[in-house]
């Protein structure tokens, strides 16, 4: 088997950070600029196509050759272009960058190459950046000064292309050393396919209507303009939008200091003001804040020639744990919907009727807001079916901890929340009401990862009618109630710390944790051996103490705010998530990979979600099946789907 390391460049009119891969590929005046590669250990050379080179024909029989194992870093940006012109399997890529994320390491090349430790010129990097801004897009203002170009080509600036050309070669040289250091600890093959149908998916893509969406622009618009028109007469503030403006307009018109506009304080001052103008004012604010358009805007810049939305799944994008991250539309945070009738409130924003929508709904960024999902749909002639695991986290932790309770629950009725209120409070199932209900809710949403009061507030205990005085002995009646899960909690941390003290493997149900090291390529991990097969990596993993001087693992990795690479802190109830996530995650992989072989078509997934496009109406109960089998490698786990079929996405 032979390995081809490739990195091109590209020219497109299309802005591939706004619209995607694919639209920026799929654009008629897409190119390829430069092909970079390297055989196995061989020199690094360039093909420079912008200048009428013609890549060599062992190199293009190569691309479509099963011994040979094509190589780059985010791959499928390399594959789907160089697949627009010539024959190459996905099955026969690789990709570098996926290979870091498994390993624990962040997206981008110099990213990890700083992580990793690689000699960086930051000046060099800077300079690439730069290059691609001249070569690789077009010129925004063509002026007298650039000649009136739309672009500029090598022969506008000869020295900066033969730059560009060693800023090419360079990536070549960087993503062949990241995968010779990686090499050492490969990613499981079941991982490698799993990434080629992560492609295959994201290329079907899922159908867009754009008719909705530019309904939806229209009407946002009108209903702004007519909000912002209505605050100004009242407050007669030139911008009612400026904070500081409305802040002290606010002050001085109630009466009392009002020092910050965040969404909780709004809501409060709303509650204590009479009827008149601030109260007005502050509803319109709230209303304006109900929605941002910035989703549809994305679906309208997104959508490709055959209406259809791609590249909004990014494989590996949660860092450790390995599950999907949205990309473009942002589809893992999309508003949920309420309304009753959202056929109805769907065909007036497609026929622009907002002074309809705002008589029926009242609230026009609202309904818009619920109506964002909906504009995914299913093509003419066919079906979305959408199945969703039913409480997917709360069946793994039970199943991992032995929680045996739990378990029946799963393997019955499977009313976790009401059987979790009869387990803390000791009253029969029958007799739990809507109050106790709402507390085992709470309870099971927050608590399982070792969360306590703050993880309640946080889940929106108070705003379910709790007081603060109420949660620490809700705490401690759950973990009464769930023995077994505290018990994984601490096996886990005693675990890692045994781990990292004596340097030999520890194994908890099924799980093995091990420090695993390659002095010789500069690695150092501690992992946590799934189920599955598959590995979470923590990198540089230490011994010292946290913020309560207790003794505890840290590992390198990306801030969640900065994203800067840092030193973190973990305990058992972060390893408890990490594990309990992941495994998730595989599941709802065994899934998609099944749906796949049995010819069902998925368009979307989100979350423990998959939406599957499909002419015939037993898809769904052939897909629901298919996530309730069991699992070879989860041998008790009672795995359970729900769903329905549904002519635009929705929450059901």
């Amino acid at each position: 088997m032979r390995h081809l390391s490739i990195d091109i460049e590209t020219f497109s009119s299309v802005d591939i950070k706004k619209a995607g891969l694919y639209k920026y590929v799929q654009s008629p005046d897409f190119e390829i600029l430069l092909f970079a590669y390297s055989w196995d250990d061989e020199p690094e050379r360039i093909i420079d196509l912008a200048l009428g080179e013609q890549i060599p024909s062992e190199i293009i029989w190569a691309l479509s050759d099963p011994q040979v194992i094509k190589h780059a870093y985010n791959a499928a940006f390399e594959w789907y272009s160089l697949g627009k012109f010539w024959h190459t399997p996905i099955e026969q890529w690789r990709c570098t960058q996926i290979h870091g994320l498994y390993c624990g390491y962040p997206a981008g090349l110099g990213k990890i190459g700083e992580a990793l430790g690689l000699p960086q010129d930051k000046k060099k990097m800077g300079v690439g950046g730069s290059l691609i801004r001249t070569f690789c897009v077009p010129i925004k203002k063509p002026s007298k000064k650039n000649g009136y170009r739309t672009r500029t080509l090598p022969h506008h600036e000869p020295e900066k292309w033969q730059l560009f050309k060693q800023y090419c070669i360079g990536d070549v040289v960087a993503e062949k050393e990241i995968l010779r250091r990686l090499s050492v600890f490969p990613v499981p093959e079941q991982e490698w396919m799993l990434w080629q149908l992560d492609q295959r998916i994201n290329v079907r893509g899922i159908a867009c209507d754009l008719q909705l969406v530019e309904g939806a622009l229209a009407v946002d618009e009108k209903s702004t303009t007519e909000l912002m028109k209505e605050a100004v007469q009242l407050s007669g503030l030139d911008n009612p939008k400026s904070v500081q403006q409305l802040k002290k307009w606010l002050t001085e018109e109630i009466g009392e200091e009002v020092d910050n506009l965040r969404k909780d304080t709004v809501t409060s001052l709303i509650e204590g003001a009479d009827e008149g103008r601030a109260k007005r004012v502050l509803e319109i604010r709230q209303e304006l804040s109900k929605t941002s358009v910035k989703k549809y805007q994305a679906m309208k810049i997104v959508a490709c020639e055959d209406g259809r939305v791609r590249g909004l799944l990014q494989f590996y994008g949660a860092n450790r744990t390995g599950r999907w991250a949205g990309r473009l539309v942002q589809v893992h945070n999309l508003p949920r919907n309420y309304l009753s009738t959202l056929e109805y409130a769907r065909q007036l924003v497609r026929e622009h009727k907002a002074d309809m929508i705002k008589f029926v709904y009242g609230n026009a960024p609202d309904t818009l807001s619920q109506l964002i999902r909906t504009a995914f749909v299913a093509p003419d002639g066919k079906k979305l079916h959408i199945a969703d695991f039913s409480a997917i986290e709360a069946r793994v932790i039970a199943w991992l901890a032995g929680e045996q309770w739990r378990l029946d629950v799963f393997a019955s009725h499977g009313k976790i929340y009401e059987a979790s209120a009869s387990q803390m409070f000791g009253i029969p199932l029958e007799e739990i009401d809507k109050d106790l209900r709402q507390r085992g809710k709470v309870s099971e949403l927050a608590l399982g990862y070792q969360g306590g009061k703050g993880a309640l507030i946080s889940m929106g205990a108070l705003d379910m009618g709790l007081t603060e005085a109420e949660l620490p002995e809700i705490v401690t009646r759950w973990r009464n109630a769930n023995r077994r899960i505290v018990d994984l909690w601490f096996t886990l941390e005693a675990a890692a710390l045994e781990v990292m003290q004596t340097g030999q493997p520890v194994g908890v149900r099924g799980i093995i944790m091990a420090r695993e090291s390659h002095f010789g390529h500069g690695l150092d991990f501690f992992t946590i051996q799934l189920p599955s097969g598959r590995k979470l990596y923590y990198v540089e993993p230490t011994l010292a103490q946290n913020d309560f001087g207790k003794m505890a693992l840290h590992y390198k990795g990306p801030d969640q705010q900065t994203g800067k690479w840092t030193t973190i802190s973990t305990y058992g109830g972060k390893l408890t998530e990490n594990i309990i996530q992941a495994i998730a995650r595989d599941c709802l992989a065994v899934s998609l990979v099944r749906a796949e072989q049995a010819g069902l078509e998925t368009v979307l997934h989100v979350h423990d979600e998959i939406g599957i496009e499909s002419e015939q109406p037993e898809d769904l109960d052939r897909m629901l099946d298919l996530m309730g089998e069991p699992i070879p490698w989860a041998p008790g786990l009672p795995l359970k789907a729900a769903g329905f079929t549904t002519n635009f996405y929705m929450k059901d």
